[in-house]
């Protein structure tokens, strides 16, 4: 992903209000490696159970807002449907957005299992699990990462641009 500004990354929220986006809460932007990572997902350290994501959708900088529930509410374990890692720690929880536009003002939301810390990007470049990949060459072995990777970039744009697609 490309590195992107304070001002890009507010500029890109798509499903909050004015006053949503002055008070979002951004990570540390230069401790980002955005050459490791297919999107940017944070949580609020003011409000835990607001999220953001911002990804480059169609050539664009796309983000969302998201809310998820306490974590005494996450009983079910699931799998997140970007990274789609069953061998990780970080469990998934129901992130769930608003719609942009109009559709977002009457309520309509859309919801998915994403790992609680948006760590996907790093699940995806995991090297490969036997079971995986049984007796792969390197070679086969980078491919499989290539694969999760771009496969991740995909979910994730499906996503925004399905909460989006009302702006």
């Amino acid at each position: 992903m490309r590195a992107l500004t304070e001002t890009q990354i507010r500029d890109s929220l798509v499903n909050t209000t004015v006053r949503e986006t002055r008070q979002a809460v951004l990570p540390d932007l230069d401790a980002v490696r955005w050459d490791q990572i297919e999107y940017l997902g944070w949580r609020d350290p003011k409000r835990d159970l607001v999220a953001y994501v911002v990804a480059e959708v169609d050539g664009e900088v796309v983000g969302i807002c998201l809310r998820t529930q306490p974590p005494s509410a996450h009983r079910r374990k699931m799998m997140c449907a970007w990274c789609q890692d069953v061998t990780i720690a970080d469990p998934a929880v129901l992130y769930v957005a608003r719609r942009a536009g109009a559709a977002g003002r009457k309520g309509d939301t859309i919801g998915t299992a994403v790992c609680a810390g948006f760590r996907c990007s790093a699940n995806v470049r995991r090297a490969p699990s036997i079971t995986e990949v049984s007796g792969a060459s390197e070679e086969e072995k980078a491919y499989w990462t290539s694969l999760r990777i771009e496969e991740l970039r995909t979910r994730v744009a499906g996503f925004v641009r399905e909460v989006a697609a009302s702006a």
